[in-house]
């Protein structure tokens, strides 16, 4: 295997892949915030051969106090041990997926990228896109591939704290990936307030796909990408959404477009909005 992907990966580059006798870790990270065992019900029903399952809030998410988000990240040293039993050293592959067009599997993309591990993509349209190519799932468990706890790396991937981000408003593009009515105000399902932080741009997260589930080429995200932040760098651009989950939907897009370098407010929406004392805008 010469070639490492680090962004998506498609389905028949992956099953040409696996026949060339390559070994990637691959992971699946299937989650529905609604019935949170759905997805790995999901996994155990079908998966592709070998893959494990990573529950995003038992693997993804660290602790919460209720001051710190839905999804707040876990510890390094914690998410390091994860990887470890997973079989990740910093030379593996590893290919990650889920059933929701990437709305899971880019949290466990950016995640390995903040650990610093470069030689991670997305599988584009998911299992739905595996079985559309031909390739089969089963439901037998994955071998064991233990090994030490991932090493300590410099991360690929920057984050945000909300005091950093509110000392910085209007001197950063924000980018909210919620959907277009939560952004106003008009609703809020799951966080003690409704609205958005001031000053925030809305790009709705399931707008990086086409109509068939897969992301759109990277030459029309990154087209849609430049007419967002206006030609500002991607470096001042600050992604979040509801709790640090769909945002790195956008932040893939945006690599995927050649766009590196923003940065992930893990907290998002669910953080800022649990202390009433930041600013919040409506409309």
């Amino acid at each position: 295997m010469n070639r490492t992907w680090t962004t998506l990966i498609g389905a028949a580059e992956l099953r040409a892949l696996l026949a060339d006798g390559a070994t990637p870790v691959l992971v699946d990270c299937s989650f529905d915030l609604m019935d949170t065992e759905a997805g790995e019900r999901a996994w155990r029903d079908g998966h592709i051969a070998g893959s494990h399952y990573l529950h995003l809030d038992r693997d993804l998410s660290g602790p919460k106090s209720g001051r710190n988000g839905r999804h707040p990240l876990p510890e390094r040293s914690v998410f390091s041990a994860t990887l470890g039993r997973l079989g990740v050293t910093p030379a593996t592959q590893v290919i990650v997926l889920d059933r929701q067009g990437g709305t899971y599997a880019a949290r466990l993309w950016w995640m390995l990228r903040w650990m610093g591990h470069e030689a991670v993509a997305v599988l584009d349209g998911g299992l739905q896109a595996w079985t559309a190519a031909g390739g089969d799932v089963d439901s037998s468990e994955p071998p064991p591939r233990a090994a030490a706890p991932y090493p300590d790396r410099q991360p690929l991937a920057a984050v945000t704290s909300a005091d950093a981000l509110a000392a910085q408003l209007g001197r950063v593009k924000l980018v909210d990936a919620r959907a277009g009515e939560r952004f106003r105000g008009e609703v809020e399902p799951l966080d003690k307030a409704a609205g958005h932080i001031p000053g925030a741009l809305n790009r709705f997260f399931k707008d990086n796909l086409a109509a068939d589930g897969r992301f759109k080429p990277a030459d029309t995200l990154r087209g849609e990408y430049l007419a967002l932040l206006g030609g500002d760098a991607a470096a001042r651009t600050v992604h979040q959404c509801g709790s640090g989950v769909t945002a790195c939907h956008n932040l893939l897009a945006m690599e995927h477009a050649g766009l590196a370098g923003s940065r992930l407010y893990p907290g998002s929406w669910s953080e800022w909005s649990s202390d009433p004392a930041r600013p919040v805008a409506r409309g």
